[in-house]
C-alpha cells in the first residue's frame, strides 16, 4: 500500500539525502518551512515550556559510542542566515546514513550543538566529508559557526538517530511519491532550491515541489515562476492532500508547527499520521 507523506517545516537536507528512502512504500507530500536544521519526532502535543538543551532533549536517542575528530575545510553562505559547514572527518570508519544528525563538541564551548546532516553519505564515502546547514540564531553552538567558525577549526562529532532503521523486507514494494510544500521569506531563503528542482527533474511525477514566499519583494526569477506562490501556506493548499494513506511531516519554528498542527487537525488528519521536528 502507497501512502502519501508530508512534511510541515524545514526538512530539505533529509529530501535531499534521502531521496530514495522517502520513496519506499510512501507517497510523500512535504509540507516545509525555511528555518534551522535539527531532528525529528512523533507527532506530540507542543508545549511551550522551558527549553532543552540538545543533550538533554535527545537523552533517550541511540548514539554511536565514538566521537570523532573533524576539521572545518569549507564555509559558505547558503542565504543571508545559514552557513553551509563542510568538514573533513579524520576517523575512517566514520559513517553516517541519510537522516541522522551529530552531536556538535565544540572545543571551549560548554553546550554540545544538535545539527542534521545535509550532505549525502556518498560524499562521505567519496571525499571524507559531510556538510550541515545551521541558521544564525543566539544558541551557541550556532553562534559560534556565523561568528567565530573559521577554516581549520577543529570540532567534534558523534552520530545519533532517533530510532532504529527498519531495512526494506518482502515483496510487494511500491514507490510512492513526494510533494513538497515549502514556505520561506523570500526566494533567497529557500534553502537548497536548484537541488530540489534537479530532483524533480530525476523524478518526473515522483516529486512536486510548490515554494511558498511570504515577504518577497523583487522580481521571482524564470526557472523558479511556476513553483512560487505569494503567500503562507494555508488550509486549502493541503486539504486536497488528505486521505488514509497520507502520512504529514512538519518542519520549523514552534509557532509554525503548532499553526500547521491545529490545522491539520481540524481538516480531519489523523495525529497518529503526524510528525514533526523538535527545534531549539
Amino acid at each position: 500500500m502507497a501512502h502519501a507523506t508530508i512534511y510541515v517545516g524545514f526538512t530539505v537536507p533529509q529530501l535531499l539525502r534521502g531521496a530514495s528512502r522517502i520513496f519506499p512504500t510512501h507517497s510523500a507530500l512535504v509540507v516545509m518551512r525555511h528555518s534551522v536544521f535539527c531532528y525529528c519526532t512523533v507527532n506530540s502535543t507542543i508545549k511551550s515550556k522551558r527549553k532543552m538543551d540538545h543533550l538533554e532533549r535527545t537523552a533517550n536517542n541511540f548514539r554511536q559510542e565514538v566521537i570523532s575528530q573533524a576539521k572545518v575545510c569549507g564555509i559558505t553562505n547558503e542565504s543571508e542566515t545559514v552557513k553551509r559547514l563542510r568538514l573533513a572527518i579524520a576517523n575512517k570508519d566514520f559513517t553516517f546514513k541519510a537522516g541522522q544528525w551529530v552531536d556538535f563538541f565544540i572545543p571551549g564551548v560548554s553546550v554540545v550543538g544538535g545539527f542534521s546532516i545535509c550532505s549525502s553519505p556518498g560524499l562521505l564515502e567519496r571525499e571524507g566529508v559531510l556538510e550541515l546547514a545551521v541558521k544564525h540564531t543566539v544558541h551557541p553552538p550556532a553562534h559560534w559557526i556565523h561568528t567565530e567558525c573559521t577554516l581549520d577549526s577543529e570540532v567534534a562529532l558523534r552520530v545519533g538517530d532517533l530510532h532504529g532503521y527498519q531495512e526494506g523486507k518482502g515483496n510487494g514494494y511500491k514507490m510512492g511519491t513526494v510533494k513538497l510544500y515549502y514556505s520561506a521569506k523570500n526566494t533567497s531563503e529557500l534553502l537548497f532550491k536548484k537541488n530540489i528542482l534537479g530532483l524533480m527533474n530525476a523524478f518526473p511525477g515522483k516529486i512536486t515541489c510548490h515554494f511558498h514566499v511570504t515577504q518577497q519583494s523583487s522580481q521571482i526569477c524564470k526557472e523558479l515562476q511556476p513553483h512560487v506562490t505569494e503567500g503562507r501556506i494555508s488550509e486549502k493548499d493541503l486539504e486536497k492532500h488528505v486521505s488514509k494513506d497520507t502520512l504529514w511531516y512538519i518542519c520549523g519554528p514552534p509557532p509554525m508547527i503548532e499553526s500547521i498542527s491545529k490545522l491539520l487537525s481540524n481538516i480531519g488528519v489523523p495525529r497518529n499520521c503526524v510528525f514533526f521536528e523538535k527545534w531549539w
